[in-house]
């Protein structure tokens, strides 16, 4: 019984690094990592094409800075999902990256353009739901109008480092109960 297993491990061992083997993993995931990097550049030069930047330069320099911060987020949840890290330690090097790519943004765009770049990462939702907050609730004042909006910003800022658009959308969830709270808090019933 021991040598057969023994036989079958040597088997194994000789099929798992046998060239051909290690030629067709090596080939699917250089496929993927083709396919991920094609998709992350789609996506990027869909954010980067609603700046109207000047000159295609300029575009393929901040559309490469956009994809590498996809990229770069993912390799952090991977390293996560496979065991690597614990979360306290994504959570620090995702604020790292955070810092880092809004530093990148920055010798590229204006603030402005900035934005619309985490516009971009987060499918628009701050403005959707600023919207929706106030046609729900025309009669908010000035500094009711401007707590939403900074929360949704905040929210953002969280929101485009995620690792989907389901965990995007639950920042965004996560920051509408903090702003019905403060509604709720100054008199007004989001039941209506």
């Amino acid at each position: 019984m021991k040598v057969s297993l023994l036989a079958m491990g040597i088997a194994l061992l000789q099929f798992t690094f046998s060239p051909v083997y290690a030629s067709k993993t090596a080939a699917t995931a250089s496929y993927e990592d083709t396919a991920y990097l094609r998709v992350i550049t789609e996506r990027a030069g869909k954010i980067v094409t609603a700046l109207g930047l000047p000159d295609s330069a300029t575009f393929l320099r901040v559309r490469t800075i956009v994809a590498n911060q996809y990229r770069d987020l993912n390799a952090v949840y991977t390293d996560r999902d496979s065991g690597k890290i614990v979360q306290q330690d994504v959570d620090a090097k995702i604020a790292k990256l955070h810092t880092a790519y809004l530093e990148k943004l920055a010798t590229e765009l204006t603030p402005q353009q900035i934005d619309k770049v985490k516009d971009g990462m987060t499918y628009g939702v701050v403005q959707v739901t600023y919207r929706a907050y106030n046609q729900q609730l025309p009669n908010l004042n000035d500094k009711q109008k401007a707590y939403i909006l900074s929360t949704l910003i905040e929210a953002r800022e969280h929101a485009m480092d995620a690792e989907s658009s389901k965990k995007k959308h639950e920042w965004f969830g996560k920051y509408k109960g903090r702003i019905n709270n403060y509604l709720s808090a100054q008199g007004i019933s989001m039941k209506k």
